[in-house]
């Protein structure tokens, strides 16, 4: 079952794998990334910040779209990390179940404003959210869960 699905460039760190499992009650942290699963000191690296007993899996978004729909992750309390706004969207369009996206942390890039502390959006990503939003998807901001959620339409 999917507790939470969130986007954050560092993936795996002391806010998400603490703060959110422990909120969630989750077990399983899948990292679903094209570039992270082709990087084997990347994994290493994630492998080592994990909770004891979290269960850690690595898949790009293509096989993390078809193992959600396969039903192999439903014993799980998961939550899944990407990287970016284009990847959420690319998972949540692969998986009808997702109805609820988390910003916690979108690097500053060229061009992109700031629409929370930790969270910096272009142009298209701003298209994608509202994209999303307006197919019914709840995108919400916070990077930790006991944070008071901002939703992302009053920002945009």
């Amino acid at each position: 079952m999917i507790k939470l699905v969130r986007v954050d460039h560092r993936l795996l760190h002391g806010q998400v794998a603490f703060s959110w499992m422990n909120s969630i009650g989750g077990d399983c942290i899948l990292i679903a990334s094209d570039e992270v699963v082709k990087d084997e000191i990347w994994k290493t690296t994630l492998k080592l910040g994990k909770p004891s007993g979290v269960k850690l899996v690595i898949k790009n978004i293509e096989n993390s779209i078809k193992a959600l729909n396969s039903g192999v992750t439903d014993k799980y309390k998961l939550l899944i990390v990407v990287q970016t706004i284009k990847d959420v969207a690319r998972l949540v369009e692969g998986c009808p179940q997702i109805t609820t996206v988390n910003l916690g942390g979108v690097k500053d890039t060229e061009g992109a404003r700031q629409i929370s502390k930790a969270v910096f959006v272009t142009k298209e990503d701003e298209e994608i959210l509202k994209n999303l939003i307006g197919k019914g998807i709840e995108v919400e901001i916070r990077q930790i869960a006991s944070e008071k959620k901002i939703d992302a339409r009053s920002v945009l």
